[in-house]
Order: structure tokens, then C-alpha cells, then sequence
């Protein structure tokens, strides 16, 4: 085996710069199954970066209007969510565990220098568990806070901005449809696309909201659920159908937002395009491959009376077999490391790719990154491998197939 492997290296050294060159395609190819498997990675991880920034085991209900007669009762009737739906779903619906109502509502919000329309939301603190909120100054209302309906306000990115300028926000004191609030915090800025007013909001404590809004009708129901997505939203129709009168399949009587569930119908997107990648990827290499097989195949000819003389000296079929598949694996092995090496290069160079940041402000995290992982090299190294055995296979079996007559009477 060893005089075997020291003749393939030779016969490639002997016509290096044909060895280079099929090397190289080699290389090529396999660094551009890596990148393109890369792309589909890190598209798949931008898609997930816009839902994560919410919370991926989040799920909001809100009421609409019957579209389906239950109960004697006709279509059209609108459904209205209050304070005592919180037990039905905390005592019937299986994992849920945090939950806040939710009212919400337009008004002006103002200081001594500005006045603005804007979302206010009166929640539970658990909201910023929830919806992943976090804060960049001072704090989140506390429970304290909403027992004793405290008139404090955090504002969202934007707001704190639009309101204050480079002020410092702590303290400062603003109006909400005529009443006072002392903010206590700022947020940290989400993802928005234009016309997107999530990074323009106000949080207030739910107990100070109801004395700006009726709060005998909530606006919706936030939680946070362990186990399947689908489960959990069924039982919520469930549950919520049965409270309020309308068949569980009315989807316009109650909608819900279900982030995990969208995300895995982004995910089957995803997944189609890197299986479109992979075979893309795979066709480039089968060219490279195409190249090595030619090329090997001129060497079978060039040393046709060289493989007549070692057969005339006792070499047998399979010494010939690994002879000329070993250079095959070899110029492979070489070509299959250089693309690696060239794919992770390019991956490190190339950075970040704009992709949601150039419709959407603080998006960077959703940005697509080259991301090659040991499973991605993994099957790359795979594909290498039957690729480029494919491709030595075939000119070793017609050199091992020669007859060494013929072979010795080879010119």
C-alpha cells in the first residue's frame, strides 16, 4: 500500500501543474457547497432573529365578531374578553404560565415641548417577560406598581427620543390624555419596518390604564406556554368558545397570534431553499468532479504500458484499482481541505450581508451571516467524498481492466 501511494504522489508531482489545476476545480467546488449551505443557514437564522426578538413561546388572543351561528345564536355577534377569562385559561388550558391582560388605546401623549398621538398599553409586569422586553434605562413597572395603580410610564425607543431629545428620561414627567406619569424607563429599540409604530409605544401598569379606559372589556390576552404551539392554541379555542358562545372553529371570533406557528411555516420556506442550494452546490462539484475523472482518464492512457509492465511483473487487478483511485482521492483530500480553508476565508471576509436591515431599522441581528457549522462541513465532506470516488472509480477500473499485453504494445 505504501509503494502504491508513493507512485500516485509521484505521478502527481510529475505533472503537477495538471494536478493543480484539477485541484483547484476541486477545491472550488466544494467551497461553493459550503458557502451556498452557509447562505441557507444564515438566512434560516435571520427569519428566526425577527420572531425571537418577541419571544418564540409567546401567544396573544383578541376578541372579533362570529362569523358562525352556535347556540341558537346568530353570526355576527361580537365577542368580548374580560378579567375572568384569565382563570378559565390559567385552570384549563395546559402550559400556560405567564399571562397578562391587556387594554389598549390611542391618545396624546405630551410634555412641555411635545405632543404626540401615540399606543398606550396597560398591562400586567409580566408583559415584558412575555413580549421579551428589554430595558435600556431604569426599570419595568412591578406588581407594586399596578396594585396601587401607580401613574409610571416606560417608554419605547422612539418615544423616549421623539419626547426628549438627549434628555436624561428618568423622572421627567409626561401626559397621557391629560394625566400625569413619571417615566421610569426606556426600552430597547426592536426591529421596524416603516410605518411601524412598535418602537413609538408607552407601557403603563393596567391598574393605571383602567382609569383612562374602561376595562370592564380587555383588547387581549398575552402568555407565555410550554409544550406544542397547536395544542395550547386549540385549547384556547377551546376554552375561550366555550365561555363566550361560539363554535371553536370560528376563527373570526377569536384571533390568535401565534408566533412559533408562523415561524415554522417561514422554516418550511427556509429549508426548501437550502435543499435548493445543496443540489446547486452538488451540481457545481459534479463538474469539478467531471474534470478529475478526465483528467485522470489521460493518465490512464499516458501510462498504458506503464500498467502493462506492472501487470507483466505480478501486479494484480486491485493493485492497479488503488493506484489510480488513490491519486484520485488524493488530488480530492487536497482539493477538499483548500475549499474548506477558501469557504471559511470568504465566510470571515464577506461579514454581514444586508438583508431585513434594509427595509427595517434595528435590524442588524436579522441580517443574513455566513454560518458554517460542523454539520455543514460535514455533509460537504460527504458529498466530496462520493463525488470524488465516483469520479477516480471509473478510470481505475478501465486501467486495472487493461490487458497487459495489449498494454506492453502500447505506444
Amino acid at each position: 500500500m505504501r509503494d502504491i501511494w508513493n507512485q500516485a504522489w509521484e505521478a502527481m508531482v510529475y505533472n503537477r501543474r495538471r494536478t493543480m489545476i484539477t485541484i483547484c476545480g476541486m477545491a472550488w467546488g466544494i467551497a461553493t457547497v459550503v458557502l451556498l449551505l452557509a447562505y441557507g443557514a444564515g438566512f434560516s437564522k435571520a427569519i428566526h432573529n425577527i420572531f425571537a426578538q418577541w419571544g418564540l413561546q409567546m401567544m396573544g388572543v383578541f376578541p372579533g365578531q362570529t362569523s358562525e351561528q352556535a347556540g341558537g345564536m346568530k353570526a355576527g355577534i361580537p365577542v368580548h374578553f374580560v378579567m375572568d377569562d384569565l382563570d378559565h385559561i390559567r385552570n384549563t388550558v395546559p402550559g400556560i404560565e405567564l399571562m397578562s391582560p391587556e387594554l389598549g388605546k390611542t391618545f396624546p401623549v405630551s410634555n412641555d415641548l411635545h405632543s404626540y398621538q401615540w399606543q398606550v398599553n396597560g398591562d400586567y409586569p409580566d408583559i415584558a417577560s412575555i413580549q421579551n422586553l428589554e430595558i435600556s434605562v431604569g426599570r419595568f413597572y412591578n406588581g407594586q406598581d399596578n396594585l396601587e395603580r401607580s401613574h409610571v410610564a416606560v417608554l419605547a425607543s422612539e418615544a423616549k427620543t421623539m419626547l426628549m431629545g438627549g434628555q436624561y428620561p428618568l423622572g421627567q414627567q409626561i401626559r397621557i390624555n391629560g394625566t400625569p406619569f413619571t417615566v421610569i424607563g426606556v426600552l430597547k429599540p426592536k426591529m421596524a419596518e416603516a410605518g411601524d409604530n412598535v418602537n413609538r409605544q408607552v407601557y403603563i401598569p393596567f391598574g393605571a390604564m383602567a382609569e383612562l379606559k374602561d376595562s370592564q372589556y380587555l383588547d387581549g390576552i398575552w402568555m407565555t406556554y410550554r409544550g406544542d404551539n397547536q395544542a395550547v392554541e386549540q385549547a384556547l379555542r377551546n376554552t375561550l368558545a366555550a365561555a363566550h358562545n361560539f363554535e371553536p372553529s370560528d376563527h373570526n371570533a377569536m384571533y390568535v397570534a401565534n408566533l412559533q406557528q408562523q415561524l415554522q411555516q417561514f422554516s418550511i420556506i427556509t429549508a426548501a431553499l437550502q435543499i435548493l442550494l445543496l443540489f446547486i452546490g452538488a451540481l457545481t462539484l459534479g463538474i469539478a468532479g467531471i474534470g478529475l475523472m478526465n483528467i485522470m482518464l489521460v493518465a490512464v492512457q499516458q501510462r498504458t504500458r506503464e500498467i502493462g509492465i506492472e501487470k507483466a511483473l505480478g501486479a494484480r487487478r486491485r493493485h492497479i484499482l488503488l493506484q489510480f483511485l488513490a491519486e484520485a482521492m488524493v488530488i480530492t483530500g487536497v482539493g477538499g481541505a483548500g475549499g474548506i480553508a477558501l469557504a471559511y476565508a470568504v465566510a470571515l471576509g464577506v461579514g454581514r450581508i444586508t438583508f431585513y436591515s434594509a427595509i427595517a431599522k434595528n435590524a442588524h441581528a436579522a441580517d443574513i451571516r455566513l454560518l458554517i457549522s460542523p454539520l455543514i462541513v460535514l455533509v460537504a465532506t460527504i458529498i466530496l467524498i462520493l463525488v470524488g470516488t465516483v469520479s477516480g472509480m471509473i478510470p481505475a477500473i478501465k486501467a486495472a481492466n487493461l490487458n497487459p499485453i495489449e498494454a506492453l504494445r502500447y505506444e
